[in-house]
């Protein structure tokens, strides 16, 4: 039984062996598992096992073997312990179990480069990356100067270092890709726009030659490229052609979950606040499973903000809510999560609260306190507290010396009427530069903005000291020279007397300006005429000329030479001789002007022929009996009072038109909703 169990044993190994070199794993784990069935204990079966599970994918059983037979497999299976671990997502697992292994062989070396990179410790990356370069010459060396530069580019895009010349070529389009990336975190958008235009066509002509690859798989591999072209487009402001790259790569439903996510975040972040059901429908996209392992921390919390943002836009303000107050959890001191919910606080008119919101955070965070301020003085604006806004724009250290700050807190005390206030900003500035730049071009405009600004409020004796320091700067300034001496006139008579004798002389300020010339020329308002011809007048001879030419006056178009002029018809026409005035026509006869049917309701009372038809009325309370005999006028209906016979027909008209207009607005309700669905 022994020694048939050992040729069974040796087959099986023979099975496992040969599996192994074809490369069916599924059928090699089967003799495997009927080898451990004999000896459970067998390391290198154990060890073969693992490999197998690895290769099928299935990281999770082999490191339950791993976890179980620990004792027997020991140090052996270091590395494929940590790959299941980095593989199913468990970074920091795999990381310790590097550092613990005895021997760090190269396989282990590039293994834990990519977990440093997962960490986004992209320094010590670059260090292991550069060390087995340097150290290992094998098959795959380009694709460690591949995983460098792809380093690098991190580096570059979310820590803004400077990129390193590392003599890395740019023979493949992942190398020219890595390149761009790291080009557009230095900002250098039309040079990273014409490598990755380069990597586009390294892509085609090393997919071009496979018989196997198809056009949609081309496509599929420039999707990453096409997708940063977009992104480099909307950097640009070429919004409309980076929307329809973004789109086009959306079409192509490319199977990395993460460059999915990004390119719908960036249409979500074109379209704002308008087509906002386009972006919701974008930013299932972006919750798809597996994202969180795809793409850089600073990536997912720019989702993050985008789907807060868009609930807030989309009314959802409990969502909106709840979005931010997660962020706010991860991120303590990052400012934006609050600004969402002070956003959020405003749309729902609570600027008080908003307020109270962004105060607490500037106190507990004083460093990023710069914006959170400046968001609260526009608040106090929008509530029309000024002179709180103001208090809150002077307390931002980092600004609080900016020309932009001091024109605006100018501008704000101006509109309060508060010129003290506005001159105390110009003297703390021009302090501030006096002792940390002076004599420096903002200095000296500081000054002379004080110091207009202090003429024009009446305020030219405080004017003095900011005048004498701009002439001493340039004593050739006369405008300055002509100012102080203004402001001296109030105070020092005998001083603006000492400084007018600075001003040039009226000779050295004389110009050789012709005035004819200057009034007559093209950009005058007002240009002096000539005095015209007299009709008649011979003009000078010219030399050579025997004949005088004589120029007639332009004469009127119905002129008649057999007629006498008019004498007076340089008169006006009311002074001629001749002049009778207007004749007055006949009066026309006054017509009665009452209410209509008046007349006609007379003359059938004064028509004897016609006889009353209603029985007469009964006499007015408190009238004669004997008055009762006479005619009365009391049948016939006033004519104010009358209504016209057709008022029947009108009042149903005006039903029906009432009844059309109604069922008009109805008709448009059903169609503009019809349209909105």
């Amino acid at each position: 039984m022994a020694s048939g169990g050992g040729v069974a044993v040796a087959s099986l190994w023979t099975e496992v062996n040969r599996c192994g070199q074809s490369g069916d794993y599924t059928r090699a784990l089967k003799a495997l598992t009927k080898i451990l069935h004999e000896n459970r204990d067998d390391v290198t079966a154990l060890h073969c096992k693992v490999v197998c599970l690895v290769q099928t994918g299935s990281f999770k059983e082999a490191l339950n073997v791993m976890n179980t037979h620990s004792k027997s497999l020991g140090s052996d299976v270091v590395f494929e312990k940590a790959y299941c671990e980095y593989r199913l997502n468990r970074v920091e697992s795999s990381l310790k179990t590097i550092e613990s292994a005895p021997e760090q062989t190269d396989k282990l070396k590039e293994l834990y480069g990519q977990v440093l990179y997962r960490l986004e410790r992209y320094e010590e990356c670059r260090s292991v990356y550069t060390d087995l370069i340097r150290n290992s010459q094998d098959e795959y060396e380009e694709e460690r100067k591949t995983n460098l530069a792809a380093v690098v580019a991190a580096m570059s895009q979310w820590e803004k270092a400077s990129m390193e010349d590392l003599g890395l070529p740019e023979s493949t389009y992942e190398l020219c890709y890595n390149t761009a990336c790291a080009l557009i975190g230095q900002g250098q958008l039309t040079e990273a726009f014409n490598k990755l235009r380069q990597a586009e066509e390294l892509c085609r002509v090393s997919l071009a030659d496979d018989s196997d690859v198809t056009e949609e798989d081309i496509e599929s591999e420039l999707a990453v490229i096409h997708s940063q072209m977009a992104y480099i487009m909307q950097l640009q402001g070429r919004t409309d052609e980076a929307l329809q790259l973004y789109n086009q790569v959306i079409k192509l439903k490319p199977s990395d979950v993460g460059l999915l996510a990004v390119t719908a975040n960036n249409i979500i972040t074109i379209n704002k606040d308008q087509n906002v059901f386009d972006s919701k429908k974008k930013v299932k996209l972006t919750n798809a499973e597996g994202v969180e392992y795809k793409l850089a921390r600073k990536q997912l919390q720019a989702i993050e903000f985008n789907k807060a943002l868009l609930a807030m836009y989309t009314n959802q303000a409990d969502q909106c809510r709840k979005l931010s107050s997660s962020l706010h959890s991860q991120n303590p001191s990052h400012p934006r999560p609050v600004l969402i919910q002070a956003a959020q606080l405003c749309r729902e008119k609570q600027h008080s609260r908003a307020i109270e919101l962004l105060q607490q955070f500037s106190d507990q965070n004083p460093e990023s306190a710069s914006c959170i301020k400046l968001t609260m003085a526009q608040l106090y604006l929008v509530q029309g507290h000024v002179t709180k806004a103001c208090d809150v724009l002077r307390s931002i250290e980092a600004f609080r010396h900016k020309a932009g700050m001091v024109s605006a807190l100018v501008a704000l005390y101006s509109h309060e009427e508060d010129i003290d206030g506005a001159i105390d900003v110009f003297k703390q500035a021009i302090e501030h530069f006096q002792s940390e730049q002076p004599g420096s071009a903002a200095h000296l405009a500081l000054v002379r903005e004080a110091a207009n600004f202090k003429l024009k409020h009446g305020r030219k004796k405080e004017a003095i000291s900011d005048l004498e320091q701009l002439w001493k700067q340039n004593t050739k300034d006369v405008h300055t020279l002509a100012q102080l001496i203004s402001a001296y006139s109030l105070v020092d008579t005998n001083k603006a007397k000492s400084l007018s004798k600075h001003l040039p002389s009226a000779e050295t300020m004389s110009f050789n300006v012709d005035v004819d010339e200057l009034e007559n020329s093209h950009g005058a308002t007002f240009v002096r005429k000539k005095a015209g011809k007299v009709v008649g007048e011979s003009l000078p001879k010219e030399p050579g000329s025997d004949c005088t030419i004589f120029l007639l006056g332009k004469l009127p178009k119905n002129y008649d030479p057999n007629v006498t002029p008019d004498p007076e018809r340089w008169l006006p026409m009311r002074e001629r001789s001749y002049y009778r005035g207007k004749k007055k026509g006949k009066k026309k006869e006054q017509i009665g002007k009452g209410t209509q049917g008046a007349m006609a309701g007379a003359s059938a009372e004064l028509d004897a022929s016609k006889t009353a038809s209603s029985p007469p009325t009964s006499p007015r309370p408190g009238s004669a009996s004997g008055s009762s005999t006479a005619p009365s006028s009391s049948g016939v209906v006033p004519p104010r009072q009358q209504k016209p016979s057709s008022s029947g027909a009108t009042l149903r008209r005006k039903k029906s038109n009432l009844k059309s207009w109604q069922l008009f607005r109805s008709f448009l309700t059903i169609t503009n909703f019809v349209c909105y669905i």
